[in-house]
């Protein structure tokens, strides 16, 4: 995109470039790295979990698998989408204004299709006699392993015998605290304000972490399409409980983004003001807030100012613009 303002008594032009390494990409192929980003993420933290439950279900692998895949991921096609790969993450970036509300549903579609396919390529792994070792009845008995749950089916009460346990609302205050720390890691390492120069490796490892912390409690969820995939081959129980996977960390991602929003508004756009040495109004041009892909040429912009001693360019603006849908880099 190019704007190019004129007079007679000068010429200024202000150059708003889509950067050849960075072009703007249709809805296909966003949903299609959507897919591609929570595919590899699911399958990294479902398929560590499930065949690792032979050596007693240890934290450390899976969470591990689920920070270095989601830093892989968001390095390889977060330039593509944006690199969300859950739900929760688009929901809290969306209400950061940082993407689009139209493509709100879309993501979600292309994220739980990803997540579905993961699960299904782990489930068809399966070896046979894999269930009785791991003390499961079936196949469907080990993903129900590492399916999200609560009560008597958190991890917790499997460790102990049933002694104890994680309640609904444990469980559920869990899911939204650890969600609302994951999308707000995000939203602040991929600002502008940010100095970050590699945000996938402080997301990736801000989801171990978190992994390791609410893994004891509810098989970390964090992100609904993690949870949505497994209770697809796991069934029985995990249907009835699935809804607070679905409602915590939806809850903690908005909480996150009105946390950022407070703390760091975004504009809706940067308004550029060209006038003349005579007086003459040349009128506004406004530039919108660079989306996606957008990149202001900012090589342009100062070739535009030192154009004619006459002209005089101005732009007024927050110096937190967001890089993109995020988590770009």
């Amino acid at each position: 995109m190019s704007q190019d303002i004129a007079a007679e008594s000068g010429t200024a032009s202000v150059d708003v470039e889509t950067a050849p390494d960075n072009p703007q990409y249709g809805l296909f192929p966003r949903l299609a790295a959507e897919a591609f980003g929570t595919f590899v993420l699911v399958l990294g933290i479902v398929g560590t979990a499930t065949f690792n439950a032979a050596n007693g279900g240890q934290i450390l692998p899976v969470a591990l698998a689920g920070g270095i895949l989601v830093m892989g991921a968001i390095a390889a096609v977060g330039g593509v989408s944006g690199g969300h790969f859950n739900p929760a993450v688009t929901l809290g970036i969306t209400l950061a204004g940082r993407a689009s509300w139209r493509d709100l549903g879309w993501y979600w579609v292309a994220q739980l299709v990803g997540g579905v396919a993961a699960a299904a390529v782990l489930f068809s792994l399966i070896p046979a006699g894999y269930a009785a070792l791991v003390s499961a009845e079936d196949k469907a008995g080990v993903f129900a392993g590492t399916a999200n749950g609560f009560g008597s089916h958190s991890p917790l009460s499997a460790v102990t015998g049933g002694q104890a346990e994680f309640s609904q609302w444990s469980a559920l205050l869990v899911e939204v605290v650890v969600t609302a720390v994951f999308v707000g890691v995000i939203l602040a390492v991929t600002s502008k304000r940010s100095k970050v120069t590699f945000a996938p490796a402080v997301i990736g490892l801000a989801l171990g972490a978190l992994i390791i912390v609410a893994w004891p409690v509810t098989n970390a969820s964090l992100n609904p399409a993690r949870s949505f995939a497994s209770a697809v081959f796991a069934g029985g129980w995990t249907w009835g409980q699935l809804w607070l996977f679905i409602v915590g960390p939806l809850v903690g991602a908005a909480l996150a983004a009105l946390f950022y929003r407070a703390f760091a508004p975004v504009p809706a756009a940067v308004r550029v003001e060209v006038g003349t040495a005579a007086g003459d109004d040349l009128g506004d041009g406004l530039v919108d807030e660079p989306r996606q892909h957008d990149v202001v040429d900012d090589g342009a912009l100062a070739e535009a100012d030192a154009v004619d001693d006459a002209s005089t360019t101005t732009t007024s603006g927050t110096d937190d613009e967001p890089k993109g849908d995020a988590p770009r880099v």
